[in-house]
């Protein structure tokens, strides 16, 4: 895998002029369903949705955080949805135990609300209209945040660990690679027995594999990526 050596803000300036250029592509596509009589010409193929997976010690967030300020700059509405906010309520995660390798694979994140809220609202023909999250895991309550109504030519960020083995459909997609040993060294001491989980994701799911782009971040001060590449699997 060849890496190329460039900061968190390149990178996500990187990613939004990719998102720029296949505007126009995306919405080209979702003309020919308008041809066909399906929903509102106004919306339908408006909106991209953008996947930033890696476990939580790979800091998903500031490349998110990143991109939105660069999607912005270029008069792109951006939503950043941490997946965190969409994890089910203690009382089915912890159903089996609170350090249950497969219950956090597969049963820890709501993943049918976000399908409901997030993906749903922005598919062709959609809203527009995103709820941003929808369970506190702090409180173990629901946060009743607002929706926001993600105008036309918006773009949603989602990202968290574990993403791209939903099949949720992002039209751009990254994942951040951690080495076993850096994951090791950064992820908190309660939270060490999820190692095997993220284990277990890279080799059944392989997320480098279904990603645009690969990021190594064993330090996170000197990020490389692969470019965008373009899924391979």
């Amino acid at each position: 895998m060849q890496l190329e050596a460039i900061t968190w803000q390149r990178m996500a300036e990187r990613l939004a002029g990719h998102l720029d250029e296949h505007t126009d592509e995306h919405a080209g596509e979702h003309a020919g369903e308008r041809a066909g009589g399906h929903g509102s010409p106004a919306r339908e193929g408006s909106w991209q949705r953008v996947g930033i997976d890696g476990a939580p010690a790979a800091g998903t967030g500031v490349l998110a955080g990143h991109l939105a300020d660069a999607l912005r700059l270029r008069s792109r509405p951006a939503l950043v949805v941490p997946a965190e906010g969409f994890l089910r309520p203690a009382s089915l995660r912890f159903e089996f135990g609170r350090e249950d390798v497969d219950s956090y694979l597969g049963g820890w994140y709501d993943t049918a609300a976000l399908w409901r809220e997030v993906f749903g609202p922005t598919d062709p023909g959609g809203t527009g209209r995103v709820l941003p999250d929808l369970w506190d895991p702090v409180t173990d309550r629901a946060t009743r945040s607002p929706y926001t109504e993600l105008p036309p030519g918006g773009v949603v960020i989602v990202h968290g660990p574990l993403l791209l083995g939903h099949w949720f459909p992002f039209d751009l997609s990254v994942h951040i690679r951690l080495s076993p040993g850096a994951l090791a060294r950064r992820t908190e001491e309660s939270a060490r027995w999820t190692l095997p989980a993220f284990a277990r994701y890279e080799a059944e799911t392989d997320p480098g594999a279904r990603a645009d782009a690969v990021v190594r971040a064993d330090d996170p001060r000197h990020p490389a990526w692969t470019g965008l590449t373009g899924p391979t699997g």
